[in-house]
């Protein structure tokens, strides 16, 4: 790959890492309640990516076996939405995108369970990093406790399904995978809305709610994995962790601009962001070198 591809794939990364980002605004602009918003959004992105395969013409036939491990993944996906805009909901997009950020413990945690390995002694020193500065952030902006909890829950989940589909990508196109997900996530968020009689007024779409869910669906998930997927195929996967740990900081800067005064923190906030970006950020690149090492020390 020559310096011009690699630079203009980087870039491709940087926007698809700020669409993501615009999605917590997004979803505090949406005056829909966080379930009914997801409804929506799995909706709008899977009949977009159902249509984006039928353009290109790619066969969308998988095993029965694959086609329910990827739809029960896809509930999980559809819990990890409805936490994260609950979280924007009954917080702020800022504490919901730092808490957010502690995926990179959950996996550092569950990945070794996932795959019967040992954790590196790495991975813990960036959790404590990141437990100290939630900690902090659930200090000093207490009266948003609950957002803080949904955004770990969120995390979590995204985590799982993170993990998982490491594990089917390594057979299936990563675009049919979310095609399915997608489709699995709208069948469990309808089961949960008619077994909760949520199928109500707060279906009933604004024209401005309308313009923000039609973005959120196609652009901030459907587009943008589709742009993810195809430079992530041409980076390493050190820059494109790299990359990605911009999402909260994009986020939070988009948040300040778009909705402005809510989105002010105390002194306290920003001192558990920072710890918590800071070991984001450090996580990819101490891992990369402890591997390296372990693999000079095998050899």
């Amino acid at each position: 790959m020559n310096f011009i591809t690699q630079h203009r794939n980087l870039l491709i990364l940087h926007f698809t890492v700020l669409i993501w980002g615009f999605t917590g605004v997004l979803g505090s602009l949406i005056s829909t309640p966080a379930l009914q918003l997801v409804w929506y959004r799995v909706l709008i992105a899977a009949l977009t990516l159902v249509g984006y395969h039928l353009a290109t013409r790619k066969s969308m036939v998988v095993p029965t076996a694959d086609l329910l491990k990827f739809m029960a993944v896809g509930l999980l996906v559809g819990l990890h939405w409805v936490l994260f805009f609950q979280a924007i909901k009954v917080s702020t997009v800022s504490v919901t995108l730092v808490t957010l950020s502690s995926l990179t413990l959950f996996t550092a945690i569950l990945e070794p369970l996932f795959y019967k390995r040992k954790l590196y002694t790495g991975d813990i020193i960036v959790g404590l990093i990141i437990i100290l500065g939630i900690y902090l952030i659930f200090k000093f902006e207490f009266q948003y406790w609950l957002g803080i909890v949904l955004g770990l829950g969120a995390a979590a989940c995204a985590s799982i399904f993170s993990i998982l589909n490491g594990k089917m990508v390594q057979k299936t196109s990563p675009s049919i995978i979310t095609q399915y997900e997608m489709i699995g996530a709208f069948i469990g968020v309808t089961i949960v809305l008619l077994f909760t009689g949520k199928f109500d007024s707060h279906m009933i779409l604004s024209s401005t709610d309308l313009v923000y869910l039609f973005l959120l669906g196609s652009v901030c998930t459907a587009l943008a994995y589709v742009l993810g997927v195809a430079v992530m195929k041409e980076l390493s996967a050190f820059t494109v962790a790299l990359v990605t740990n911009m999402e909260p900081v994009y986020g939070i800067i988009l948040a300040f601009f778009f909705i402005g005064s809510t989105e002010k923190m105390s002194m306290g906030f920003y001192a558990g962001a920072v710890l918590v970006l800071a070991a984001v950020f450090v996580y990819p690149t101490l891992k990369t070198k402890m591997q390296q090492r372990l693999q000079r020390a095998a050899h």
